[in-house]
């Protein structure tokens, strides 16, 4: 059910029961949620996220990819679409919320925009239109936005703190071609 996606370097694909520990590593890296969350997550925490992935999939079609090194599958991260249900100030129903998450040893080599292009490619297929959710302060990633095509940022708050969201339509498709 879930969609294998593949890129030069990577290959996206669902969680299995042994990608656990090395997502929790992940989600317990201070450097890692500094502005995502801004506390590192306990075990249960990250059990929680990682049966949220399965859930979306099974509920609403779309979620979350572990992203492995093609070359040897070391876990690298995780990227995707949510629906969170977010009580925002602005309007997110039925828009897939884009998100991605890198350990560390997996920073700076733009292997999230990598990853992102081949989901956001799935979801084109799928939606006419994506958003992103930020801490303003995490510039590098909403550069990785900006590289994805999200913009028209929008300051909103979110659960009593600032936030930005960045929005993505769908690319129009060459002249000629059939919408998907």
């Amino acid at each position: 059910m879930i969609p294998v996606l593949e890129t030069s370097r990577l290959v996206l694909r669902g969680h299995r029961p042994d990608d656990f520990d090395a997502s929790a590593a992940m989600w317990a890296d201070p450097a890692v949620v500094r502005f995502i969350q801004g506390t590192p997550q306990t075990a249960e925490q990250s059990w929680q996220r990682f049966l949220r992935y399965a859930g979306h999939w099974a509920m609403v079609g779309y979620g979350y990819w572990v992203v492995a090194a093609k070359d040897d599958g070391r876990f690298m991260g995780e990227v995707g679409f949510a629906d969170y249900r977010r009580a925002l100030s602005v309007d997110v129903t039925g828009i897939p919320e884009a998100g991605w998450v890198l350990a560390s040893h997996a920073h700076g080599q733009g292997l999230a925009v990598e990853a992102m292009t081949a989901a956001l490619s799935w979801v084109d297929a799928r939606f006419p239109r994506t958003f992103a959710l930020f801490d303003p302060a995490h510039a590098a990633s909403m550069r990785v936005a900006g590289k994805l095509g999200f913009a028209d940022p929008r300051e909103i708050d979110f659960d009593g703190a600032p936030a930005v969201t960045l929005w993505r339509d769908r690319p129009e498709p060459p002249s000629g071609a059939a919408a998907p």
